[in-house]
């Protein structure tokens, strides 16, 4: 494919997974018509609609959700393509997919004392919502994951490198804010956020407390604050996350704690893994 024809796959993938015109242009960076007008020019070279467009939302059609594995495939594919082509003429290259947010203390760390020790190595980060702890691991768009546990560990190498405690996210006006502590038990019968169908089961199951919740769907940091914020359901977050004006968390006496992780392909041949693998647990211990 010619690169405009991959940076339109770009596009698609973008509103596949977002569901939502305003949320991919944002991902993007981009504004929301020429975005519009790329998927319809798109739907009318392959002589199909990928989107259902209702009053309701945007949803897949049959040929969109054939299209998004196949996409997913070949940019996974392109974006090897060229890292192997770079590493064949001298450069190294790794692409680290971060979720949710790159300002963690540790993460901060990392990427000062990484610069420092391998100056020769161009990292791209790439930050990933909430809906996919391997950061687009499986789907070979990242060549390593600085991420948080559990989910599906089949195929990964992982190495737990921080444990932090969780508590729950409530409004400030809630009657349970003024607590110093809960139990999972005290949030029952409430709605909580949830993550989409299709998210790792052992990560649902993790920040849902280990039940099946009934709530508002979210994809990221601040959507989870704002369900709480406007609707007063409940979630949980990490204790030392400073929540949004109006917003409040009280630790959560018997949850695990959530685990900070790496995560990279089994047998994956890249040489700057291995130093990378290193610097982060140095940077993190």
């Amino acid at each position: 494919m010619a690169p405009m024809e991959l940076r339109t796959l770009r596009y698609f993938v973008a509103v596949a997974e977002e569901l939502h015109f305003g949320r991919a242009a944002t991902r993007l960076h981009m504004s929301q018509p020429p975005l519009s007008r790329a998927i319809r020019r798109l739907e009318s070279e392959l002589g199909a609609a990928l989107f259902d467009r209702s009053s309701a939302g945007v949803a897949l059609t049959a040929a969109g959700a054939l299209l998004l594995d196949e996409a997913r495939d070949l940019l996974g594919r392109s974006d090897r393509i060229r890292e192997r082509v770079a590493a064949a003429a001298g450069a190294a290259l790794l692409t680290v997919g971060i979720l949710g947010d790159s300002t963690d203390p540790g993460a901060l760390r990392l990427a000062a004392a990484h610069r420092r020790q391998y100056p020769h190595v161009e990292v791209r980060v790439r930050e990933t919502d909430l809906t996919d702890p391997t950061c687009g691991l499986r789907a070979g768009s990242v060549d390593i994951a600085l991420t948080r546990g559990p989910f599906d560990e089949t195929g990964l190498a992982v190495r737990e490198l921080r444990a932090d405690p969780v508590g729950a996210l409530l409004r400030a006006d809630d009657p349970l804010a003024g607590r110093e502590s809960l139990k999972l038990a005290d949030l029952t019968g409430r709605r909580w956020f949830r993550f989409p169908a299709g998210t790792d089961p052992l990560w649902q199951s993790y920040w849902s407390g280990g039940e099946p919740r009934e709530g508002p769907v979210v994809r990221a940091v601040q959507e989870c604050q704002q369900a709480v914020l406007w609707n007063g359901t409940v979630g949980m977050t990490l204790l030392d996350h400073v929540p949004a004006r109006g917003l409040t968390v009280v630790p959560l006496t018997d949850m695990p704690p959530s685990r900070v992780m790496l995560a990279w392909n089994q047998g994956d041949p890249n040489p700057v893994l291995d130093p990378f693998v290193r610097t982060a647990i140095a940077a993190y211990g």
